[in-house]
């Protein structure tokens, strides 16, 4: 993913004026409102105002349960979507600390961001917000006494969190409202870390290594566009978060477990082992695997989404490896499985996103609660399909973006008490639960790294 340039640079130079950012940033938050993905809304925002937009709308949403309930202390009959958009949008950009803007900038370009959609109310939200800012201080403590509007996530994500992880939730929480690090992962074909870093160095690139449980990651101090980035078209790097680059390793042997018997062989697979990624889209661990093999893998990747698949393509392409792509539904074996078994699958399995929130600030806001089971039976079904695919003594990794224990510990519980041939290995560091959290000892940061990682589950199976 591209970096998001703060506000203040979106509007800087010859930028669209601030009132048609906050317009469709408004527009950005309804649509996620109508339950519709920021991503896809996203992508067909105009090139020219599509990262001041992007930026506001991350803000507006990391924000939008303490802008609701302020917007329902101020004004507590609903105005009509479009205008309440806009209200909502604004009154989270004054919120304090998090605008690049002037008070009174923000609230004169928000009104006549009305004025043009909804004459009629601009007499209205000007009143609201200029009430606002008289009345901040008060508004924001008391604000404080809702938790939806004191975290800025639903109640019932809450609770979830709070029952899964007890001692780390509210952690878990406000690590989602920080902004993540742009990480990279270093090809190997053509940099090693040190390598790649002195590149960065060379551009005005300030980076620094993610750990050593992440040999091939860098984090920007800075995001960049990844047109800056040294020997991007020609595939010396990809944009990948340090928790995601976890998987080709532990899949291909290359991070052994640490429970293997005395005379136990662990062997690391590469040329010609038979290697299915069965949720590849966009393709970043896909590719992942073929740089860490050498090109030499027999890799079939699939996805039930042919438009993702794309992503998939072209990242092959522009890193210059190898592997099949199809669309279809993992599930469907007889749609696509020709027969011959895997020695490893990569199972990266739909799930809540709830370990990603920090890129994807929308993602709270569009789950509901009968959403993570719905994801779980998914999860499950997935699993049992593909498991009897897999060779005899063949290895499973099966990897969520969620913190929620129902897609991670609790699956892989349950799928191992129905599979007495399966066995999942134990890792040091690297696999189980890993939390977006700067002070999780199971992840090997960098001295005074901050949340380096996305949170992730992986679980290592292995078929008797």
């Amino acid at each position: 993913m591209s970096s998001v340039p703060s506000p203040k640079n979106a509007a800087s130079g010859g930028a669209p004026p601030l009132h048609r950012l906050l317009a469709n940033a408004s527009d950005a938050v309804q649509a996620v409102r109508d339950g519709h993905s920021l991503t896809d809304w996203l992508s067909r925002c105009p090139a020219e105002i599509r990262p001041g937009v992007q930026a506001l709308s991350f803000t507006v949403l990391r924000r939008l349960g303490a802008a609701r309930a302020v917007r329902a202390a101020l004004a507590p009959k609903n105005p009509p979507p479009r205008v309440d958009a806009l209200l909502l949008t604004a009154l989270a950009l004054l919120w304090p600390g998090e605008s690049a803007y002037a008070d009174h900038t923000l609230v004169d370009q928000a009104v006549h961001a009305v004025r043009q959609r909804a004459p009629n109310s601009a007499g209205f939200v000007n009143a609201v917000l200029r009430r606002f800012l008289r009345e901040r201080e008060a508004l924001v403590a008391a604000a404080q006494a809702d938790p939806v509007a004191r975290f800025n996530h639903p109640r019932w994500w809450q609770d979830r969190l709070r029952a899964d992880w007890p001692a780390a939730w509210e952690g878990l929480l406000q690590a989602n409202q920080q902004k993540p690090p742009m990480t990279l992962r270093v090809n190997p074909a053509h940099d090693d870390l040190a390598g790649y870093l002195a590149r960065l160095s060379e551009a005005g690139i300030a980076a620094h290594p993610a750990g050593a449980l992440f040999p091939q990651a860098v984090v920007l101090d800075e995001p960049r566009p990844v047109q800056a980035l040294p020997g991007f078209d020609d595939g010396h790097a990809s944009v990948q978060d340090a928790s995601a680059q976890l998987a080709a390793p532990l899949l291909l042997g290359q991070r052994p477990p640490q429970d293997l018997a005395p005379g136990e062989d662990w062997p690391v697979l590469g040329a010609g082992a038979r290697v299915l990624d069965a949720c590849a889209a966009p393709g970043g661990k896909t590719a992942h695997l073929q740089e860490l093999a050498g090109n030499r893998l027999d890799l079939l990747a699939l996805d039930a989404d042919a438009k993702r698949l794309e992503r998939v393509r072209q990242n092959l392409q522009r890193l210059r490896l190898e592997g099949a792509v199809r669309a279809a539904d993992a599930r469907d074996t007889a749609a696509w499985w020709d027969g011959r078994a895997f020695d490893a699958i990569l199972l990266d399995a739909p799930c809540s996103a709830s370990g990603i929130v920090r890129r994807h600030p929308d993602v709270r806001w569009l789950r509901r609660p009968d959403d993570i089971p719905a994801l779980a039976r998914i999860q499950s079904e997935l699993l049992e399909a593909l498991w009897p695919l897999l060779k005899p003594g063949g290895r499973l990794l099966y990897a969520t973006c969620s913190v929620f224990r129902s897609e991670g510990q609790d699956q892989i519980d349950a799928f191992l008490q129905r599979h007495g041939d399966a066995r999942s290995r134990q890792f040091d560091q690297g696999a189980g639960h890993l939390l977006p959290l700067a002070d999780n000892a199971r992840q090997d940061l960098a001295p005074g790294a901050a949340a380096v990682t996305d949170g992730f589950y992986y679980a290592l199976l292995h078929k008797a």
